[in-house]
């Protein structure tokens, strides 16, 4: 009996370090890779920008076709602030977005600055749609109880390309 029980813990030790082996190495890889499909936006508009700005872009992406749609909400969310911050700083107007402590503002007063600033003209897509992918972004970001699903996605995607491709225009990286 004694030799099964020591084979026994033989083999669940050996399964544990086959385990252990494997889990490292199927790991994803450390940085965001792009994914084959792109359903949300085109990787080749962001080509060429801003390392970080591309990641962000394959990051919308990859979450999207993985069904995680709240993560999809913020990374656009995320995108829609850095782009904004790109297109001040590129027309050397980034006081303007800026506290006194030298931070930039939050979403919702960047959003404002965009859509009041004189130095540009915005189309009317891009102008009612940020509003609106903030609001999306914030739900998933901060609501509680709210799960976002690929419609909610779909609904923003076209406000969305056409809001990127401005924005990158004015931050003059297209």
């Amino acid at each position: 009996m004694r030799v099964i029980d020591d084979a026994a813990k033989r083999a669940l030790t050996l399964a544990r370090d086959i385990q252990a082996s494997a889990n490292e190495v199927a790991r994803p890889p450390s940085e965001v890779t792009a994914p084959y499909d792109q359903p949300v936006l085109p990787h080749s508009l962001f080509e060429d920008t801003r390392g970080y700005i591309e990641k962000i872009v394959y990051q919308i992406n990859r979450t999207y076709e993985h069904t995680c749609y709240d993560a999809c909400a913020v990374m656009i969310r995320r995108l829609v602030e850095v782009l904004i911050i790109e297109a001040f700083e590129e027309h050397k107007l980034g006081d303007k977005i800026k506290d006194a402590h030298g931070n930039y503002a939050h979403l919702d007063d960047l959003i404002n600055a965009t859509l009041s600033e004189l130095s540009w003209t915005l189309g009317r897509n891009t102008k009612t749609g940020l509003p609106k992918l903030k609001t999306m972004g914030d739900q998933s970001a901060h609501g509680r109880r709210y799960n976002a699903r690929r419609q909610y996605v779909d609904e923003v995607i076209v406000v969305l390309r056409t809001a990127s491709e401005e924005l990158l225009y004015l931050a003059d990286l297209r």
